[in-house]
């Protein structure tokens, strides 16, 4: 009975103390000053090299200058669910909460507006970097000592934990929980609202984009020259090529973050959804391309060649090409080709102009798919575009004919190549190689018809290496080429 008594009053003392919340990494599982950062390099890049002069007026100044440029979209922030959820029943129950953050007033303040739920906001002024020890005396001036709860995240707000009258944690940092444990303070709650590191490393990579890299396998599939050496080249080419392209998706990603949160599916990818930070991101970059051009410098330098031209072209195709209309699909089937011209380089195979002319309608018509397909998804939806790429749902049937014809032509030009006297060379029985074309008639249409219906993947290569036919269609294409081969 005693135990009980004590446990109501504990529990009445708690609901009397104001609550205090941290807010980057904590109610907001990213953190405000790298987005907002990341926002500034994106759509004014001039004013993101003055952040070199910014922060020599101290953080709190770099916070309020970043902050008078540019102003996050509040609205779709990645914020911890579990955290918010018991925010909302602390303010039912009549308890004053209060928004301690280190971030600049003005963000912190459309923020908490935003939210409705709390009695004021403490921040950053310009002048004084609230965090730390800083927050722990503002805290103190305003409700006394060990007048409030607190819940933080990480390192800085150790003080805080220390000193409030009951310590509570969201997503907290490994780091956090070892100096807790040094210093026996207990922990009242603790908030968990973010996917498991491995799922959100691998889905930020784009593993399953990997599959693109195989058309480096290509030319020396083509040109049955399977010996070991060259074999052996082209897996490293492949995984040189695939590191690369992972480290471009993240750079993409990291760009993209602020718009990612506003779409309907993107939202979920990790640094939209605040799964994983951007420092994380960055380290992926870094290791990942120096990986890649280790590696490449085993293979002959005209890989390493191309491999420098993709890495030019998909940043670049990031930063701003890709909101350049048609120019975008334009570079995202010349990508594939250049996958193949490297494959072609690491392995010392030539790339007939049959290949290349085949290559280039057929990604062109693939490109399109994908454009395609997000104005078919938006229109089902009732939707406007929003990503800034300039394309209208009004563009529709303008972008069908584009793609089916530049579709056609590549099988065109493949009729045009096994009727050549060169395929004699590498086919026993070339003839037996028509039987490819009407099995690329019935996929190219298939695709096409199922866009056009709206159940085409945004992604037409996670759709062909998941679709049941799809993968029967392209194995009996292999058979084919072996029979016509014997």
């Amino acid at each position: 009975m005693r135990d009980q008594v004590q446990t109501q009053l504990l529990s009445e003392t708690a609901s009397q103390r104001p609550l205090c919340v941290d807010l980057d990494g904590t109610l907001v599982k990213s953190d405000t000053l790298v987005d907002s950062l990341l926002v500034l390099l994106r759509a004014h890049p001039r004013s993101f090299l003055q952040t070199f002069r910014w922060v020599l007026d101290g953080k709190a100044a770099l916070k309020a200058q970043v902050g008078r440029v540019v102003s996050l979209d509040v609205a779709h922030l990645p914020y911890n669910r579990p955290l918010l959820t018991f925010l909302e029943q602390e303010h039912a129950q009549g308890r004053r909460i209060y928004l301690a953050t280190g971030a600049d007033a003005k963000l912190a303040r459309k923020i908490a507006a935003h939210i409705g739920l709390f009695d004021g906001v403490l921040a950053s002024d310009g002048d004084k970097n609230l965090t730390g020890d800083h927050k722990l005396d503002g805290l103190r001036a305003e409700f006394g000592e060990d007048g409030f709860d607190y819940i933080g995240n990480a390192d800085p707000d150790l003080p805080l934990l220390q000193h409030a009258g009951e310590a509570m944690l969201a997503n907290p940092h490994a780091s956090l929980h070892t100096k807790l444990k040094s210093r026996k303070i207990n922990i009242g709650r603790l908030f968990e609202d973010r996917a498991s590191r491995r799922k959100a490393f691998l889905k930020a990579i784009r593993l399953h984009q990997w599959a693109k890299n195989v058309l480096i396998f290509v030319p020396l599939l083509l040109a049955h020259a399977l010996k070991l050496p060259l074999i052996l080249h082209a897996i490293l080419a492949f995984f040189c090529f695939s590191l690369c392209a992972s480290a471009t998706y993240v750079v993409n990603d990291l760009l993209d973050i602020e718009a990612d949160r506003r779409h309907p599916k993107k939202h979920l990818r990790p640094f939209a959804a605040g799964d994983l930070q951007v420092s994380t991101g960055v380290a992926i970059v870094l290791v990942f391309l120096a990986a890649a051009l280790a590696g490449a410098l085993f293979l002959p330098i005209g890989f390493l060649g191309w491999l420098g031209l993709y890495l030019v072209v998909t940043l670049s195709y990031s930063l701003a090409l890709k909101r350049i209309v048609l120019v975008d699909v334009i570079l995202l089937s010349g990508l594939y080709t250049v996958r193949m011209l490297a494959g072609g380089a690491a392995t010392n195979t030539d790339i007939s102009t049959w290949l290349a002319g085949f290559s280039v309608f057929l990604f062109f018509s693939l490109a399109m798919v994908k454009r395609f397909s997000e104005l078919q998804n938006l229109r089902e939806r009732g939707s406007m575009p929003s990503n800034g790429r300039g394309y209208l749902v009004s563009d529709l049937e303008q972008l069908r004919s584009f793609g089916t014809a530049s579709a056609y032509a590549a099988v065109v030009v493949f009729s045009l190549y096994i009727s050549g006297s060169n395929v004699t060379a590498l086919y026993a029985h070339p003839i037996r190689m028509w039987l490819i074309v009407p099995l690329m008639l019935l996929w190219i249409s298939r695709v096409w018809l199922l866009a056009s219906r709206g159940e085409m993947n945004e992604d037409p290569v996670i759709f062909a290496v998941t679709d049941r036919m799809s993968l029967l269609i392209g194995l009996a294409v292999v058979a084919i080429a072996i029979f016509a081969a014997l």
